[in-house]
C-alpha cells in the first residue's frame, strides 16, 4: 500500500501476503486496554530513516515514554471510560474524543473547546484534567488535544480509540455487532504528517512564530514511522519514542480489517493493491440502511481517500484470483491450500524471453569498458 507515491504524501507501506508461514491466530492491533487510563503529556524526540531527530509533544501510558501516536486505547461497547491527563508540557493541553457524546471533564482549567491540564509551571492541582464518558458506539476513532490543536496535533498530541463490539470473541472477532463484518487480522493505519520546522521553531519557545499558511510537511507517518521503519518489529529499541510498526500480513483468503485514521491535516489517497476494499464504516458509524442490517451500504474501492479527522473501517481479501499463475508456487498434484484460488493450481509463473537486441551482453559491455580505458 502507498499513498501517493509520486508527491511522496505518505512513507511506502508493504502488504506481505503470508504464504504459509506462521503466524499468530489472531492479528490484533497493539494497545492498551481496560476502561480506566493515565495518561501524561510530555517531550522528547523521534528519529526518521534519514537520521534526523524531530522534538515532538505526545501521550505518554502513565509515568512511560512520550510516545507518537499516543497509546491506542481499546475499549468495549457499554462501558465507562475515564481516562486521567498529566501534564509536564510548558503550555496548556487537552483531550478531545471526536465521535463520542456525554464527554464530561473535571479538574484543570476552562479552555476553549474543553477542560485544559495547564502548563507545568502552574500549580500541581490544575494540571491534571479527568475526562469520562460511554463508549456508545463500536468502531475505529481518534482522540487529539482540543487546546490549539492546528499546533499541537501537528507536535503529536493524538492517539486511537477503538471501540470494541458488546460480545467481541477474540477467536471469532467482527468489528461491529454484525456477522457481515467479521475478519481474521486487524491493523492500524494512522497517517500523520510533520513540519519539522514547526517542530524546530517550538522547541526553541518561538511558538508566535509558526505560521501555517507556510505549512510545508517532510515527513508523511505511519503509525508514527516512516518508511522504512515501518517494517522495523513493534517496541523496537531504536525507537523507543515510536512503538508501533505497520506491516499488515494476511493468507490468501482472508479477511483483513484496515482502521485507517486521517491524523494530520493532508488528504492522503491510501491505496491497496491487489484489490478493491469493502469500506464497511466511517467515523464509527455501521454503513447500514436501518439498524441491524449490516454494512449493506458498504462501498468497495480501490483507494481510500483518506480525509483529516476520518476514520474508516475497511475490509480487505486477497487469493491471487485470475493471476494466471500458482501463488504458492505448487506442482499440479499438489494439495490445494485453504483459500487459494483453484484454476490457477499448479500454473507456473509465464516467463516470456525478451528478444536478442532487447538484451546486454557480459562480453559486449566488458569490451566497451576496456575501450573506454
Amino acid at each position: 500500500m502507498q499513498s501517493n507515491y509520486v508527491t511522496q504524501k505518505l512513507s511506502m507501506l508493504f502488504l506481505i501476503i503470508g504464504l504459509g508461514w506462521a503466524m499468530n491466530t489472531l492479528a490484533a492491533i497493539s494497545g492498551i486496554t481496560g476502561s480506566s487510563f493515565n495518561l501524561t503529556a510530555k517531550k522528547d524526540y523521534i528519529s526518521t530513516p534519514d537520521g534526523n531527530s524531530i522534538p515532538m509533544w505526545g501521550y505518554a501510558n502513565g509515568t512511560g515514554l512520550m510516545q507518537y501516536p499516543g497509546p491506542t486505547l481499546i475499549v468495549n461497547q457499554g462501558d465507562t471510560i475515564t481516562i486521567i491527563l498529566k501534564n509536564e508540557l510548558p503550555q496548556p493541553v487537552s483531550i478531545v474524543f471526536p465521535g463520542q457524546t456525554g464527554v464530561t471533564a473535571t479538574g484543570g482549567i476552562a479552555g476553549l473547546i474543553t477542560r485544559e491540564a495547564a502548563a507545568v509551571s502552574a500549580p500541581v492541582a490544575d494540571r491534571t484534567v479527568t475526562y469520562t464518558f460511554t463508549a456508545t458506539h463500536a468502531g475505529t476513532y481518534l482522540y487529539h488535544s482540543g487546546t490549539r490543536p492546528e499546533l499541537q496535533i501537528e507536535m503529536g498530541l493524538l492517539g486511537a480509540l477503538i471501540v470494541r463490539p458488546t460480545g467481541f470473541n477474540a477467536s471469532n472477532p467482527t468489528a461491529y455487532n454484525h456477522p457481515h463484518t467479521a475478519y481474521n487480522y486487524e491493523y492500524l493505519f494512522l497517517l500523520t504528517e510533520i513540519d519539522p520546522n514547526i517542530h524546530e521553531l517550538v522547541e526553541f519557545n518561538q511558538l508566535n512564530n509558526v505560521d501555517n499558511t507556510a505549512y510545508f510537511p517532510a515527513y508523511w507517518m505511519l503509525n508514527g514511522r516512516a518508511a522504512p521503519d515501518t517494517l522495523l518489529a513493534e517496541n523496537n529499541q531504536l525507537l523507543p519514542h515510536q512503538p508501533y510498526n505497520c506491516l499488515p500480513r494476511m493468507h490468501p483468503g482472508d479477511k483483513l480489517l484496515m482502521r485507517v485514521i486521517g491524523g494530520g491535516r493532508d488528504l492522503h489517497p491510501f491505496h491497496h493493491h491487489g484489490n478493491h476494499a469493502l469500506v464497511i464504516a466511517k467515523q464509527g458509524r455501521l454503513l447500514e440502511s436501518t439498524p441491524g442490517a449490516g454494512p449493506d451500504l458498504a462501498t468497495s474501492v480501490f483507494t481510500i481517500p483518506s480525509v483529516p479527522g476520518e476514520t474508516v473501517d475497511a475490509i480487505f481479501e486477497w487469493n491471487g484470483a485470475d493471476l494466471g499463475w500458482d501463488i504458492y508456487g505448487h506442482q499440479p498434484g499438489d494439495p490445494l491450500e485453504a483459500g487459494e484460488y483453484a484454476p490457477d493450481h499448479g500454473k507456473p509463473i509465464p516467463v516470456i524471453l525478451p528478444e536478442g537486441q532487447n538484451l546486454a551482453f557480459w562480453w559486449f559491455l566488458e569490451r566497451q569498458s576496456i575501450f573506454r580505458k
